[in-house]
């Protein structure tokens, strides 16, 4: 099993669109194990498993699971969704949530769920429009050709969902997907975070892991079955497909295939791409965002109701942070760049006479410090603090907006954000760059940030929020890229890597951009370094082996902690090599029958390169194995009302 997995011999690179299941990718699933006819994954006409895939708002996966509208997910997915609906007398996040009867179910303001209903070739109309247009001259007119394009086929379309145009192949092809929309959704089962999300921040992206990493949803329609705003007299949804749950559990070796929605790729970035983003991006975005998480840290751990205004905030900002500190250690150990230089070599090969990569190579080079400058202005004055929206509506004389989004923060939080962005701006962000109040204040204080901060916030926090824009580092730019854009050759050199894959008949999956994809590959353990070989499989034994009360990330609940003694042996989480990227969270793990074995919900920190380049040895999928879910349920939330209607 170990040679299976290290040899790639049943898995694939590449997130497949799910409407191109051909022969020869169905006969290659088949020889890693698949037990169903490619027209049983997706079949426009006909039930198939795609139609219990859903898309939350393009920022997860779900899939249907009863034949009343339940829908499962991720609990980092729901995560926005139970801190919104906490409280401090009612904090779901800490305590969990379960809705025992249908009307204890807590409706969720701004969530939607996407069902694809078809997806179809506009290629050769969108390419017509997009010349006519000159989009090459006119970046922003592509948002145009969309809108045209998609308004075109709404009116075909009447009635029956929304459209939505995408580009794959670096525009080389257009697809049009229908999806029908609901928006009347409502939590009904969510375990507290000790279950949930076991470990923390601390094992996020590690294995291995023991996360309960799983949120249930229902759906709602209008009393006719369409879909519907909230009301009180709607009805649960009753959907096309559902997903049988896996009664067998999984061994080393089992298919294993994933569907779902992955957010953003740049598999065939070059390797001055690869470069910025190693020395200039992610380094700066990585310490920015450590040391942001280390201020909330202190005052969270503080005080409890500081902890819940900034659960969701912190949780985002970890997440991010830990992905920039693993792109660059994959992209160090796995030699990224020079495997990237070895792929241009081919190119230039191919190309022959071109000049397009040296090209590509000095504009990188042309506008590396301009775009130094405009990543530690994003971190510190756009991204480093949360008082936007408050000064934003103060600024508009919206007092009751103000006040609302000032409840939502903790100024002391804020004063000690902004203090640290102020220092990181000052120190980096050439002073041409400052904006007139910034500079203003600065010289007047005589470099004193603290003064400067006393002065932010004796009414000055939206003159400091607006002060440096973004208008004059694009400016500068603009100036310095005189011609084509980097953006432009970085286009064209895809462009190459296309035409050059196509004319030697070489399979091509287009990058990742949040429409359905397909992965297939197995279930294997991992060997991330020389002599260490971790399992595929962790149990609940694992979790009281990590158990410490004086670590928030490793703390249980009392009562989770001695109903865990009772079972050390239940499965928790399990490894697969699946392809997948952001945007897969939530997305159901199926058998070789295409039953539900688990959720995707992480990947390992030896796979982080994944959003650039894919190394094939280390990449896995971090899943939560559906028995764990199933024993939550019965064993801690006694959900029998939910078991019944899943089982």
């Amino acid at each position: 099993m170990l040679l299976l997995c290290a040899s790639g011999a049943y898995a694939d690179e590449g997130m497949w669109m799910i409407n191109t299941i051909d022969r020869v990718l169905e006969k290659k699933m088949k020889a890693g194990g698949l037990k169903l006819d490619g027209r049983m994954i997706y079949d426009e006409e006909k039930e198939s498993l795609s139609d219990a895939v859903v898309a939350l708002a393009f920022s997860c996966t779900g899939s249907m699971i009863s034949d009343d509208g339940l829908m499962i997910t991720n609990h980092h997915c729901a995560y926005s969704d139970i801190h919104a609906l906490s409280t401090m007398d009612h904090n779901y996040l800490e305590d969990g949530f379960w809705a025992m009867t249908r009307e204890e179910e807590l409706p969720v303001k701004g969530q939607a769920i996407y069902f694809l209903k078809k997806i179809f070739d506009v290629t050769g109309e969108v390419q017509r429009l997009r010349d006519s247009l000159d989009v090459a001259t006119r970046p922003m007119a592509m948002r145009r050709v969309y809108k045209l394009i998609e308004d075109k086929y709404a009116v075909l379309y009447q009635g029956q969902g929304e459209l939505i145009c995408s580009s794959y192949y670096n525009g080389n092809r257009y697809y049009m997907a229908l999806y029908q929309v609901y928006r009347d959704v409502r939590l009904v089962a969510a375990p507290p975070v000790c279950l949930a999300s076991f470990g923390g921040d601390t094992d996020n992206w590690e294995w291995p892991q023991h996360k309960g990493d799983f949120a249930i949803y229902r759906i709602y329609t209008a009393p006719d079955g369409s879909p519907a705003e909230y009301a009180p007299g709607n009805v649960p949804m009753h959907p096309k497909k559902i997903l049988k749950i896996a009664q067998n559990g999984v061994r080393d070796g089992d298919f294993a295939m994933v569907i779902g929605y992955p957010g953003r790729t740049n598999r065939y970035a070059s390797s001055y791409a690869v470069e910025e983003i190693l020395h200039i991006q992610n380094p700066i975005q990585a310490q920015f965002r450590m040391d942001q998480m280390k201020i909330l840290e202190k005052w969270m751990n503080e005080e409890a109701d500081v902890r819940l205004k900034y659960a969701d905030k912190y949780f985002g900002l970890s997440n991010v942070q830990e992905i920039r500190e693993g792109e660059i250690y994959c992209y160090n150990r796995f030699d990224v760049v020079e495997a990237k230089r070895a792929g241009e070599q081919r190119l230039q090969k191919w190309l022959g006479d071109s000049d397009l990569i040296y090209q590509l190579g000095r504009k990188y080079e042309d506008v590396a410090a301009i775009n130094q400058q405009i990543v530690y202005f994003q971190e510190t004055m756009v991204r480093g603090t949360n008082l936007h929206r408050y000064a934003n509506a103060l600024s508009r004389g919206d007092t009751v907006l103000a006040a609302k989004e000032l409840a939502k923060l903790d100024m002391r939080v804020e004063r000690d954000l902004l203090r640290y962005s102020l220092r990181q701006f000052y120190k980096y962000v050439h002073r041409e760059y400052w904006g007139d109040y910034l500079t203003q204040v600065y010289d007047r204080t005589g470099g004193n940030v603290d003064a400067v901060l006393n002065d932010v916030f004796d009414g000055h926090i939206r003159d400091a929020l607006i002060s440096c824009k973004i208008g004059p580092f694009n400016e500068k730019r603009d100036k310095i890229e005189a011609g084509v854009s980097k953006n432009q050759l970085e286009r064209d050199y895809k462009d190459a890597v296309y035409r050059m894959k196509l004319a030697g008949n070489q399979p091509m999956y287009p990058d990742a951009n949040s429409t359905m994809r397909l992965t297939y590959g197995k279930v294997c353990p991992l060997s991330p370094r020389d002599a260490v070989t971790l399992a595929s499989l962790t149990t609940t034994a694992g979790i009281l082996e990590k158990y410490n009360p004086d670590d928030y990330d490793f703390s249980l609940k009392p009562e989770v902690r001695d109903l865990l003694e009772k079972h050390p042996g239940i499965p928790v989480n399990f490894l697969t090599d699946n392809d997948i990227t952001g945007g897969n969270s939530g997305s159901p793990v199926l058998n070789a029958r295409g039953e539900l074995i688990g959720l995707a919900f992480d990947g390992n920190k030896e796979s982080l390169a994944g959003d650039t380049y894919y190394v094939e040895a280390m990449n896995r999928c971090i899943c939560v194995d559906i028995r764990y879910v199933l024993w939550i349920l019965r064993e801690y939330a006694h959900a029998d009302n939910l078991l019944a209607e899943i089982l």
